[in-house]
């Protein structure tokens, strides 16, 4: 007998090698989206090239899987992307072509955004966005200095005093493989996330219009589900719960005791061994963000089996899994990740 598959969603992110073996063995079935890195040539990719591109996504994974709705998970920026895409959709009145948001260290609310808000200004922001419109997008390498300024101690100074003033050999830390491996922001993204972040303007209902759209994410009324970092110092934890608020449906927020990638890259310890990872659990998050922490429900462990447990609850029967990849439709082109990224 083939195994069976009950779980489909978009994973916009990409989590280490032991957390996709974990996810295979529970019988779920993941669908990627990997972040092209943008040349000159795609400068002009925007907010609405981008939410197209999820959009078009789901469309592919309904037709390999057959499945009328698809649960999204995204992550960060991709969270907004994904968020104003499905805002897009209530507006259009096909919302129910998705089964559920999950929102991963993402800031919809960007309201008090810690040490990178105090830095931003309105004539700062624009003159960046006019350097980014120059060259058609921003390098990987300065929202790598920007990141690892926003935690100096740790991401700077350390190394400085550690390296190249003891001369002392630096630590193996997996991590900052991710801030290493930086890629580029095309300029058209960049330019309407800057905008929208200034305003906060996703917080007010129709400022921010998508392929043609007014958004609204009170209108989305689909289940979700949203993770944060307690020590997250790229989007600050209550950021995160005031965003999850900001959309309709049940919602469920958990907040993982770890960073900005540690607290995603959190697969369960094995059987028998102990985890010195740890979450806190509630539904319906209101009122303040550190009083929510007082009464939220804390758990040791990853948080993934639990988040497991909700996909089942918003998906649909039991199938037998497929004997190849794609469909008729969409074949495979390439093993993942793609031609394309190794071209870049």
């Amino acid at each position: 007998m083939p195994p069976t598959i009950n779980k489909y969603y978009i994973l916009d992110i990409s989590p280490g090698r032991s957390l996709v073996e974990w996810l295979v063995a529970q019988q779920q079935q993941v669908f990627v989206i990997s972040w092209r890195n943008p040349d000159a040539a795609e400068g002009d990719f925007d907010l609405d090239t981008y939410a197209q591109a999820v959009l078009e996504a789901r469309d592919a994974v309904a037709d390999i899987t057959q499945q009328p709705a698809v649960n999204l998970n995204a992550a960060c920026s991709g969270g907004i992307i994904t968020a104003c895409a499905l805002g897009h959709l209530a507006a259009t009145g096909k919302q129910d072509r998705v089964g559920s948001l999950t929102l991963m260290v993402c800031a919809l609310d960007q309201a008090r955004m810690g040490t990178a808000g105090a830095f931003a200004s309105r004539e700062l922001a624009a003159a960046a966005v006019a350097e980014s419109a120059r060259k058609g997008y921003i390098d990987g390498r300065a929202l790598e200095g920007v990141f690892a300024w926003l935690r100096p101690n740790d991401l700077v100074w350390n190394y400085f005093v550690n390296d190249y003033l003891l001369g002392k050999d630096p630590p193996a830390f997996d991590i900052l493989y991710w801030n290493q491996d930086t890629v580029r922001l095309a300029a058209g993204l960049h330019r309407d996330f800057v905008r929208t972040a200034l305003d906060n303007a996703l917080t007010h209902p129709g400022q921010v219009e998508v392929l043609g759209t007014p958004i609204d994410l009170g209108a989305i009324t689909v289940d979700s589900y949203a993770v944060a970092g307690l020590t997250d110092h790229i989007v600050p934890w209550e950021n995160a719960y005031r965003s999850v608020r900001l959309v309709g449906g049940d919602k469920r927020f958990v907040l993982s005791s770890s960073g900005h990638i540690q607290a995603l890259v959190n697969p369960p310890a094995p059987e028998g061994s102990e985890s010195r990872a740890s979450y806190r659990l509630g539904d319906d998050p209101q009122g303040d963000p550190e009083a929510w922490v007082a009464d939220a429900d804390l758990r040791q462990g990853s948080w993934w089996p639990e988040y497991d447990a909700w996909l089942e609850e918003h998906s649909g029967e039991l199938k037998a899994a497929p004997k190849a990849l794609g469909s008729r439709r969409h074949t495979p082109a390439a093993k993942a990740p793609g031609t394309y990224v190794h071209a870049s």
